[in-house]
């Protein structure tokens, strides 16, 4: 092995090495999406790449977080009776079940997209399935990679009314499970 490492190197191997989160951020063009696919390519960790949205997961080689998920496209509330309620509406087939259960690393791409209930929906399917109520995300080691001078996420004023009780702001890092 080399003596130094590229800033991407240290970061995957970082990553396959720990079960630590990490965000990675950056403007555009300083190689995070680079470092997505060199990630998937040698890291021998179980991978999904999800993405708030079509482009961003078709650009990412990954799927959309309502899909990979079965999320609906309603808030989610960070409540015991809102858990109950997403999990009762879930009719996930056994084989989406199986790779949940065996995912060890998540990477949300475009996270500055993402909305802090929808973070925590993601937090509480991945608990249920994989039977790690008491651990954030199941267990599962998560990469979020975005540049937050980007694009916002989108809450219609409805949205933000029954949220705004929930959570101080609509980004991902005002979501319950940090």
């Amino acid at each position: 092995m080399p003596e130094t490492y590229s800033a991407h190197e240290y970061a995957s191997l970082f990553a396959t090495l720990t079960n630590q989160n990490v965000f990675l951020t950056g403007k555009a063009g300083t190689g995070k999406t680079t470092f997505l696919h060199r990630l998937r390519e040698t890291s021998p960790k179980q991978i999904a790449v999800v993405a708030p949205t079509g482009v961003a997961a078709i650009n990412a080689g990954g799927t959309t977080i309502h899909s990979f998920f079965q999320l609906p496209f309603t808030p989610f509330i960070p409540t015991d009776m809102g858990r109950k309620e997403l999990i009762g509406k879930m009719k996930m087939q056994s084989n989406r079940r199986k790779v949940l259960r065996e995912l060890e690393l998540l990477v949300i791409d475009e996270i500055s997209m993402v909305r802090a209930d929808v973070l925590d929906a993601i937090d509480t399917v991945l608990r249920h399935v994989r039977y790690r109520h008491n651990e954030p995300f199941g267990g599962v080691q998560m990469i979020f990679i975005g540049d937050m001078y980007q694009l916002s996420p989108v809450a219609q004023n409805e949205e933000w009314q029954i949220l705004s009780g929930f959570y101080q702001g609509v980004y991902f890092f005002n979501s319950h499970v940090f």
